[in-house]
């Protein structure tokens, strides 16, 4: 209910400003249009209420309401309502007329839709109704040089007002979707790629390495014995070991790198234009401040990785092809001791690995 009732403030002061303005340049038409009829002064009166009082009055009902947003959406159904009364009480001049519904139609549809609009336009009949209960049924063909004057404001002004709002929705609604965007492609707890957008960069990279022949390098990184330090330790320990780890990889990693977070305590980096023994001093940097790394509220627990390399090849036949060879290199340093970093096979020849034991 407190979500709603905070969108609905929103929307609340989102209205508010265009009726504001609205009412106040539309009440110049109206008033030139009622000016040589000669009707009694509480007309004019109520013209002053609606114009200048019932703005705030509307904003004031629908900001205190448990639920704001269904308050502004009556508001503007008494909006059509006194736009209606006021087009049958100036005898439907045409341009007044033409100006007060015209305008308020267009605020209808941009802050409600056809719906609004369609309900709006059944309140400017009742207005219309109410107006020739009082008044009787009257038309008037003529506008005066000073009638189409004052509509002028509200002609030009109040649709500036009204696109000014729906321009700043707009570019609110573009900044929420971009941000739902990141939500749907970050791993909520590291704050990295998860396993879809990260599997989605190593297309586009690969795709990359074939067509250009850039060098690349991916890194499979792996906790070792994770799942006792979560047995152990429990689960909070656990999630704080992987932030660190995430933390490290954005503080080690060049900005164009890529690094994400593949599932459970493995994590996968893209290394694009980087050399494979670069990758291998990069990686080796990262596991010596993970084996350093002291957790406050267990001085004696120690960190490390296992990590296996793959450079791009052009005879891999897919991007998965070059994801195996990472994954294969993985599972030769888990199986040799862990603790280690592991070339792709083949690789380990060309580029002989120092000894990595800390």
């Amino acid at each position: 209910m407190e979500n709603q009732r905070g969108k609905g403030l929103s929307f609340a002061r989102r209205i508010y400003l265009p009726r504001a303005v609205g009412l106040c340049i539309g009440s110049f038409s109206v008033a030139a249009a009622l000016a040589p009829m000669n009707l009694p002064s509480w007309i004019w009166a109520l013209l002053v209420l609606n114009a200048y009082i019932w703005p705030h009055i509307a904003y004031q009902l629908s900001s205190r309401a448990d639920y704001p947003y269904k308050a502004e959406l009556r508001n503007m159904l008494y909006d059509s309502l006194w736009g209606g009364f006021w087009a049958a009480t100036v005898q439907f001049n045409p341009l007044t007329t033409v100006t007060v519904l015209g305008m308020m139609a267009m605020h209808n549809v941009a802050m409600g839709g056809l719906r609004l609009f369609a309900f709006g336009s059944l309140a400017q009949m009742a207005g219309i109704l109410l107006g020739w209960l009082v008044f009787g049924v009257a038309f008037s063909a003529v506008t005066t040089p000073m009638q189409l004057w004052a509509s002028l404001p509200m002609l030009t002004l109040y649709p500036f007002a009204v696109g000014m709002v729906s321009y700043q929705l707009a570019i609110k609604l573009a900044k929420h979707k971009r941000i739902l965007s990141a939500l749907n492609r970050t791993d909520s707890l590291t704050g990295l790629l998860n396993h879809g957008a990260w599997k989605d960069s190593l297309q586009l990279q690969f795709q990359r390495s074939r067509l250009q022949e850039h060098s690349a390098v991916i890194a499979l990184i792996d906790i070792d014995h994770f799942k006792p330090i979560n047995d152990t330790h429990g689960h909070i320990v656990g999630d704080s070991v992987l932030r660190q780890l995430s933390a490290e990889l954005k503080r080690n990693l060049r900005e164009c790198d890529l690094a994400g977070r593949y599932g459970g305590d493995e994590f996968c980096v893209i290394l694009p234009d980087m050399p494979l023994l670069q990758a291998r001093d990069v990686m080796e940097r990262l596991r010596g401040v993970l084996h350093d790394y002291r957790h406050e509220q267990v001085p004696g627990l120690r960190i490390s990785l296992s990590i296996g390399l793959a450079a791009f090849q052009p005879s891999f036949s897919d991007a998965i092809a070059w994801l195996d060879d990472a994954d294969k290199a993985l599972y030769t340093a888990k199986n040799t001791g862990r603790n280690k970093i592991s070339l792709a096979a083949g690789e380990g020849d060309r580029h002989p690995t120092p000894t990595l034991a800390l």
